[in-house]
């Protein structure tokens, strides 16, 4: 890596970074347990995000759902920089309410079947200049600053969900070219309790089991096997952050028997559900 510049500040809701890199590379996928939102600034790169990919161009904002799979992908060495802001699905949560549903921008891209918002003139409007007072207030060690911070990030969040609502955006196609990996992911998410077996998956779409891991792993980076525990883990993630009890949420997430899904779940978090404190904030990609 020949150039690398960080900032950032730790809250409670949400988490922020300002960063600049070259060369860095080929980036594993890789998946959150909170939200991401990405505002592209510079650099050849394109997004995969579930199967899906997409060009990036200045100014795009991606979103990136908790559970979601996804990684960079680099075309050449040209500075990579951006903005990103991961956000607590509990917070979140606590603002999606009618009438002031923070989460909106999220829901309406997956609606829309794309995770990137493109603005006709982002550097003029009202998004661009609520994520200048957020980067501006960085670290900065004023009076009252992370509360200061944390009425700005409301800004921000208000005026991206407008944004989003408003006619002045597009939501942009996937470049993704036509394997049937696209619809297989949403099958799978759709079908989490349901047996997922490699036979049964190809099965439903009339392909070879081999095609079918191969190009599955080839485009995603998971085998098929992997992705559906990850899926799966994720719901049942969710279920247990909701109050549902542990061993439920594990049968409502397809797990067949509870100390599959413990096995599982110790593989990938390092701990029991009951001890769950997982941060993956190291991930800026």
């Amino acid at each position: 890596m020949e150039s690398y510049s960080k900032k950032g500040y730790l809250y409670d809701n949400f988490k922020i970074f300002h960063l600049t890199d070259t060369n860095l590379g080929e980036i594993d996928f890789h998946y959150h347990d909170f939200h991401k939102v990405l505002i592209h600034l510079s650099g050849n790169t394109s997004y995969s995000i579930e199967g899906q990919t997409f060009d990036l161009q200045a100014d795009d904002i991606v979103f990136v759902t908790a559970g979601e799979v996804h990684r960079p992908i680099f075309h050449d060495d040209s500075t990579y920089e951006r903005i990103i802001i991961y956000i607590s699905k509990e917070f979140l949560a606590e603002y999606s309410q009618a009438g002031n549903d923070l989460s909106y921008c999220f829901r309406n891209a997956m609606e829309k079947g794309s995770h990137v918002l493109r603005m006709h003139s982002f550097k003029n409007s009202k998004v661009a200049a609520a994520v200048s007072r957020l980067t501006a207030n960085l670290g900065k060690d004023d009076y009252a600053n992370e509360l200061l911070m944390q009425v700005l990030f409301l800004e921000f969040m208000v005026e991206l969900n407008r944004a989003a609502i408003g006619n002045e955006v597009e939501y942009i196609n996937t470049n993704y070219a036509g394997s049937k990996i696209g619809d297989i992911i949403h099958y799978i998410n759709e079908h989490l309790k349901e047996d997922l077996s490699v036979d049964v998956i190809a099965g439903q779409f009339f392909l070879s089991r081999y095609y079918l891991m191969h190009t599955f792993k080839e485009e995603t980076g998971y085998t098929i096997g992997n992705y559906i525990t990850i899926k799966r883990l994720s719901h049942a993630q969710a279920l247990i952050d909701k109050g549902t009890a542990i061993a439920s949420a594990a049968e409502q997430a397809g797990f067949g028997t509870y100390s599959t899904f413990l096995r599982a779940y110790k593989k990938t978090y390092g701990t029991s559900p009951k001890k769950k404190a997982v941060s993956q904030a190291s991930f800026s990609f």
